[in-house]
């Protein structure tokens, strides 16, 4: 195993875990960084090693220049992560970290490197979609600040600052760029499976978009909306993680989830489910397709 104490500027935050058998590599949402997935490690059970992956431009790498365009940042990536690929792995993005995260899959698949075990995609529409809105980078900044505002992603009063306002909208513009210049090609599947996290009331990501990801695995697909708008993942973490330990647990291991984890909430199976409109719901929401 490569040692925790090698990681580079890419990874960052992580706590060193010998007995881990696996690495779930977590990319953010435009705007954010390595931080947002603190709160994961620890949580997750012992065996899986939470690796949260820092762009350039925020927190520790603050004085380097953001990426702002999609092909460059995902050839980068793949070749700055190779070292940490020695074990098995998953990936787990949110947002634009979704995006980024299925074409890094692609990436090393192209280059014959280590591919990940299960993909993880959140509050992100289907990458074969195209986006059919003006581009939000390019927004004179009123327009700009009232779309991130409708995210609900950036809080109100920072965007009324001056100085934060001056400081974090280039890098969202930057995040968003990144976005706004992927070109879909298609390919074949992933082997991976994948399963798609979304909010049930998400104004911007709906269930179809969602739902549409299953096109790009040849393996297992699961669909589970949990309540909650486009950040759901922040009032619904301790179910997010369940859900994500199970799966990556039952590739490795047939005991459960342990830690904090291991308790489920159990309380929110049936809200949940019940929420799930038309489609067949599991114990936790989610559309089961093999």
């Amino acid at each position: 195993m490569t040692s925790l104490s090698t990681f580079n500027s890419w990874v960052f935050g992580v706590r060193p875990n010998a007995q881990a058998r696996l690495r779930l590599f977590c990319f953010p949402h435009a705007g954010g960084g390595a931080s947002f997935f603190r709160s994961w490690i620890g949580t997750l059970p012992p065996d899986i090693e939470v690796c949260p992956v820092q762009l350039p431009g925020r927190e520790n790498r603050l004085k380097e220049r953001p990426f702002n365009q999609y092909t460059l940042l995902i050839q980068t990536l793949a070749q700055a992560l190779r070292p940490y690929l020695t074990i098995p792995f998953a990936f787990f993005g949110h947002s634009m970290g979704a995006l980024v995260s299925f074409g890094l899959a692609r990436q090393l698949r192209q280059q014959n490197d280590p591919l990940p075990m299960h993909l993880f995609v959140s509050a992100y529409r289907a990458p074969q979609i195209p986006n059919t809105e003006p581009p939000l980078h390019l927004l004179p900044e009123p327009e700009f600040v009232k779309t991130l505002l409708g995210f609900n992603g950036t809080k109100q009063e920072v965007l009324e600052n001056d100085e934060l306002r001056e400081f974090l909208l280039p890098i969202l513009r930057a995040d968003f760029a990144v976005c706004e210049t992927y070109n879909h090609v298609a390919g074949e599947p992933l082997a991976c499976p994948i399963t798609v996290f979304g909010g049930l009331h998400d104004k911007r990501v709906k269930r179809d978009a969602l739902a549409a990801w299953q096109e790009q695995t040849s393996g297992r697909f699961m669909l589970r909306m949990l309540p909650g708008d486009h950040f759901f993942l922040q009032d619904m973490r301790v179910p997010l993680l369940q859900l994500i330990a199970q799966d990556l647990m039952q590739r490795t291991t047939s005991y459960p989830a342990r830690g904090a984890v291991g308790n489920v909430v159990a309380g929110l199976a049936p809200a949940i489910a019940e929420e799930t409109g038309g489609y067949k719901a599991s114990p936790y929401g989610g559309q089961h397709v093999h």
